[in-house]
């Protein structure tokens, strides 16, 4: 995963501040040559290497034969499309493992800044070769978060959010990676997340002693039909129950639709 990673990393570098030829895909945002060419340099790398192993890929063909596999690959070739588009060195490789639908392993590679971060549960996470732990912090008041400021401010939330201190990331697998390093002391993301956004992340908070939940608590499930997830708190063990009570009010995002359209009828009336 990491050889995979390093190639599919080195053209991302080659193409950063380049012109590249670009499309988008509707709601899910851009997509570039780029992505297409990590992701065909990942397959050619992982595939033949583990061919018993199922294949769910942001840019690949979605095959149903994966479902009937133990382990499954769970890739963004390019993480922070956006980014690498604007010139942000937030940009990623995002490799994922799946073991029995949990994350159990995941290499997070930014090419720019040159930070592989690689983690196996079980046997713990590290930034090129350096051992990584989550935060210890047990109070949200005054918590590194790496989110918008304005989302921890919006009058909707019950009970409204204490002081935190929030750093944006563009690309949510480095939002996980640096949950994992301790660089934040939780993240949360609400709505529905593609597993390709986020496996390999989880897997690196996981070995890294952090704990990752759906807003509810409830554990992620990883390579599914719809390979997606209700959104995700990630902190270290000690802040990650009081995310989710802060969080626990929030609408399922299956419910989303009939609320808005509700809050669109009471407004016409």
């Amino acid at each position: 995963m990491t050889e995979a990673a390093l190639t599919g990393g080195a053209l991302i570098r080659k193409a950063f501040g380049e012109r590249v030829e670009t499309w988008s895909k509707g709601a899910a945002g851009p997509v570039t040559e780029v992505d297409l060419a990590v992701n065909q340099a990942l397959e050619a790398i992982l595939r033949p290497a583990r061919p018993g192993y199922g294949w769910l890929s942001e840019e690949s063909p979605d095959d149903p034969a994966r479902l009937a596999c133990e382990r499954a690959f769970i890739v963004d070739p390019l993480d922070g499309t956006q980014a690498f588009l604007d010139h942000t060195p937030e940009c990623v490789v995002s490799i994922g493992l799946s073991i029995g639908g949990t994350a159990a392993a995941g290499v997070v590679y930014n090419p720019i800044t040159e930070e592989m971060f690689t983690g196996l549960v079980g046997h713990g996470a590290f930034c090129n070769g350096e051992p990584l732990r989550v935060s210890g912090r047990d109070a949200l008041a005054g918590a590194a978060l790496i989110g918008k400021e304005s989302w921890f401010r919006q009058a909707h939330w019950k009970p409204p959010w204490p002081p935190v201190n929030a750093v944006f990331k563009a690309s949510l697998a480095y939002r996980l990676a640096f949950v994992a390093a301790g660089h934040a002391d939780g993240s949360v993301f609400l709505g529905y997340k593609h597993d390709w956004d986020i496996a390999a992340g989880a897997a690196l908070v996981a070995a890294a002693g952090g704990v990752v939940s759906d807003p509810w608590g409830a554990p992620l499930i990883f390579n599914q039909t719809k390979p997606r997830n209700p959104g995700v708190v990630a902190a270290g063990p000690r802040l990650h129950p009081l995310l989710c009570a802060q969080v626990f009010s929030t609408p399922h995002p299956k419910n989303w639709p009939a609320l808005r359209e509700a809050a669109a009828e009471d407004k016409a009336q």
